[in-house]
């Protein structure tokens, strides 16, 4: 269950599963998963578009979370090693 432990470490209290860092560490977790099963699956254009909407849902949170607090963005991209 590695989506349950990313969303614990990124939860900003007890049973957050909404704010802006659980998912964007969801959705990291999903589309690293995607990437290598695209990797594997070269001609699956379905998973490989449900992977592009995933990537789009995340950079639009991002942006969100950029535009709110720019410490919190930070340390989020810094802890998930996203932008190297």
């Amino acid at each position: 269950m590695v989506i349950r432990d990313s969303m614990k470490k990124y939860a900003r209290h007890e049973g957050d599963t909404g704010s802006p860092e659980v998912q964007i560490a969801v959705l990291t977790e999903e589309i690293n998963h995607l990437n290598e099963h695209a990797r594997q699956h070269k001609k699956d254009h379905h998973s490989y578009r449900g992977l592009m909407k995933k990537v789009g849902h995340r950079r639009n949170l991002l942006a969100y979370l950029r535009q709110k607090d720019v410490q919190r963005y930070r340390e989020l991209i810094q802890s998930l090693g996203l932008r190297r």
